[in-house]
């Protein structure tokens, strides 16, 4: 019989796949037969006007750690269930609360492979009760174990961990604190991790907060904005790790530009003197807000810099709301952002700790 090992979380968005991706790269190199899949799949292009969801139902983030790692497909597992608005409201409807016969089927999977099942699970505790495949219900049905990723603000930080232990009990062997400010890891790692462990939390890492990890792609912010390409149109894969409204005076600005990086600036169609100023620093991409059209100095520049120019239909408020919203709540798709997880989880996580609280013998190769 294998051991099947949950990764959760109290609250969305917590960087359990970074995780994940670390977990599944140390044991693949020392030879661990392992299997991933997410029992209800979130990230998935599923248009419901087309037809049924397709089968297997493979979310994007698995077929992407599957391709990262170089698993056959034999070790992805298909998800059971999608969540969106329109199978909520298919299972309200229904009144459908049980996981159904896939989850029977999983559990007997799980139980005929001798290697470790690694499950991704839904954004909360509570995420999936609808389904039947919340992250209390997949411990306590699939015998399994599960290591909490927590987003770490300040101390009472804990109350999230302290009612997760309650609610799951012995299947609970640990947490990954994450998205710590850098330079508060040293302090946590002396002060809070004792802390945590005589609650009996076991804390197997202090992940630093990553601007890289929380990027998100120019393609992403033009789906998002519904924005107009007006030149570069193939650098949409360049990465945006902060943001910067050019409202200021141009001298001002350029000051401010130079200690950013991998910008994306949001500012008016008619401040072509911004503009300029912020081509010429480390920007991904130009939004340019409100009435008028970029001149054609601006369009040329750009272009000779390759720095995407958009144009989008909001005011400055309500885009800056919209990228501020996309940082951090992007999927992990990118190989960049995979070969830094790689670093950060070995950097920073004990896994020989897990993999012994998990009774998994591993030989580094």
């Amino acid at each position: 019989m294998g051991t099947t090992l949950l990764i959760g979380s109290c609250e969305p968005f917590s960087g359990k796949s970074a995780l994940v991706l670390g977990i599944a790269q140390q044991l693949a190199r020392a030879g661990q037969q392992i299997r991933f899949g997410k029992p209800l799949a979130t990230s998935l292009d599923w248009d419901p006007n087309q037809g049924p969801l397709p089968q297997p139902l493979i979310d994007d983030d698995v077929r992407f750690v599957g391709e990262t790692l170089n698993l056959p497909p034999e070790r992805l597992i298909p998800s059971m269930h999608l969540l969106s608005p329109t199978t909520a409201a298919q299972r309200l409807g229904q009144g459908e609360l049980d996981a159904g016969q896939g989850f029977a089927e999983l559990r007997q999977c799980i139980q005929s492979d001798d290697g470790l099942t690694l499950l991704e699970c839904a954004g909360s505790l509570q995420e999936g009760l609808l389904y039947g495949l919340s992250l209390p219900q997949l411990a306590t049905g699939l015998d399994a174990k599960v290591v909490l990723v927590h987003l770490w603000q300040d101390s009472r930080s804990v109350d999230a961990l302290l009612a997760a232990k309650q609610t799951l009990g012995d299947s609970l062997v640990g947490v990954v604190l994450n998205a710590v400010t850098p330079e508060e890891v040293d302090s946590l790692e002396r002060q809070v991790v004792p802390a945590l462990q005589g609650l009996g939390l076991q804390v197997f890492g202090v992940m630093p907060r990553s601007p890289l990890l929380r990027s998100v792609t120019v393609g992403e912010l033009v789906r998002r904005l519904n924005a107009r390409v007006i030149c570069c149109q193939e650098r949409q894969e360049l990465l945006v790790e902060t943001l910067s409204i050019g409202a200021m005076n141009v001298n001002s600005a350029m000051e401010f530009f130079r200690k950013r990086r991998n910008m994306a600036v949001v500012t008016g169609a008619d401040r072509t003197d911004i503009q300029l100023a912020a081509l010429e620093a480390s920007t991904q991409c130009l939004i340019l807000t409100g009435a008028g059209e970029p001149l054609p100095q601006l369009i040329n520049r750009a272009e000779e810099l390759d720095v995407p120019l958009l144009k989008v239909e909001h005011d400055t408020l309500a885009t800056v709301g919209v990228i501020e919203q996309a940082f951090g709540h992007v999927r992990l798709h990118e190989a960049v952002k995979a070969t830094y997880a790689f670093r950060l989880v070995e950097e920073h996580c004990k896994l020989d700790q897990l993999f012994n609280a998990l009774n998994l013998t591993v030989q580094h190769a």
